[in-house]
């Protein structure tokens, strides 16, 4: 590829360099996580835009650079429609650009729906990973069925070693049964059992992912809770103030999880202080704290979700789609600098006569 031509990849080839990639894209996740602690990443705040008729309908816009060795930056330009769901598509589509640090040029446009997903599920498997450590995952809670849940368990099921059960819940009864269907077609062995009501969910299992289009609480306590358990909170917006300043809490930014009404951010609302957050996953990753401020209490994990590991996986499938000769290259996507200095020669020649 010249500087004058873009990549283009869609969304079959990305699942198809990604996938059996699993701990490559944790390592990914975790450099980015790590570059971040560092100070080696910019980072600014999400941009949402919002619909006043459509409510929880959102496009979401996140630029990021990351540094340390990667050194790229670009945009993920995503949007998150549930009524989808009732068109039989996706809730989420989205789009990656990657930029040229040399030049400002987009090097590619990547479909950034399957990155954005694989990204949040590698790192919620690296928190529990972190955070849970070698406490028993003989049953895995999983509440929204959706996609993010189910690459959750895709990439859970790499890290835990006969990670087989998972206990679901859905407000979607059909839903729910079609996500367990699908999941034990997938993967080899699994055992989905699906059950009536979030409790059960929360009483049964010691980790637990909640990934759903909640945008208000609805989960009002964790004493259900066994001592000891690890919620990735990836939806963020499920677990009342109550619930979260009953827990020991870790975020991926603290600055950035604390907008949009999130869960934490309604905390600092009730309490007027962060100090109910005791650290993040970065700073757990470069070894500035422990994993666990108590292990007897119950651990929350509420990632806001960074531009930057979106940046670190889809440089992962640029280079490989390269490599692989994946995608279609667009030739003279951007006028040759020849054409440009002729352009200029001929409309200063025409000034001056």
């Amino acid at each position: 590829m010249s500087e004058d031509d873009i990549l283009i990849v869609r969304e079959n080839e990305v699942c198809s360099l990604l996938d059996g990639r699993e701990l490559e894209l944790m390592d990914a996740v975790r450099a980015a996580y790590e570059a971040h602690a560092r100070g080696q990443t910019s980072l600014p705040q999400s941009s949402f835009l919002t619909f006043p008729a459509e409510r929880g309908s959102r496009i979401i816009a996140l630029p990021a650079y990351l540094g340390g060795e990667y050194d790229s930056a670009g945009i993920k330009w995503i949007a998150s429609f549930p009524t989808n769901l009732n068109l039989g598509l996706n809730r989420a589509s989205a789009v990656v650009i990657l930029n040229s640090l040399k030049t400002g040029r987009a090097t590619a446009i990547l479909e950034g729906s399957m990155i954005s997903a694989r990204r949040t599920a590698a790192s919620a498997a690296l928190a529990a990973q972190v955070l849970h450590r070698d406490r028993s995952v003989s049953q895995i809670g999983i509440i929204g069925c959706g996609v993010i849940n189910f690459e959750i368990i895709r990439f859970l099921r790499s890290v835990y070693d006969g990670a087989n059960s998972f206990v679901v819940f859905d407000l979607d009864a059909e839903r729910s049964n079609q996500f367990s269907r699908r999941c034990e077609s997938v993967f080899a062995g699994v055992e989905v059992h699906v059950v009536t009501n979030i409790r059960e969910v929360l009483a049964q299992c010691l980790l637990i992912s909640f990934a759903t289009t909640a945008v208000e609480p609805h989960v009002h306590g964790l004493s259900v809770c066994s001592a000891g358990s690890t919620i990735l909170h990836i939806s963020l917006r499920d677990i009342s103030s109550e619930g979260i300043l009953s827990a020991d809490n870790v975020v991926d930014d603290v600055d950035h999880v604390c907008r949009a009404r999130t869960s934490v951010q309604l905390a600092e609302e009730v309490t007027g202080n962060r100090n109910f957050i005791r650290c993040t996953l970065p700073e757990i990753l470069v070894g500035a704290t422990a994993p666990r401020g108590n292990d007897e209490s119950t651990c929350i994990f509420s990632p806001f979700g960074l531009g930057i590991l979106d940046i670190a996986v889809s440089n992962l499938v640029y280079s490989r789609a390269l490599a692989e000769q994946k995608g279609d290259v667009i030739k003279s996507f951007y006028a040759s600098s020849d054409s440009h200095v002729r352009a200029e020669a001929v409309h200063s020649s025409l000034s001056v006569s």
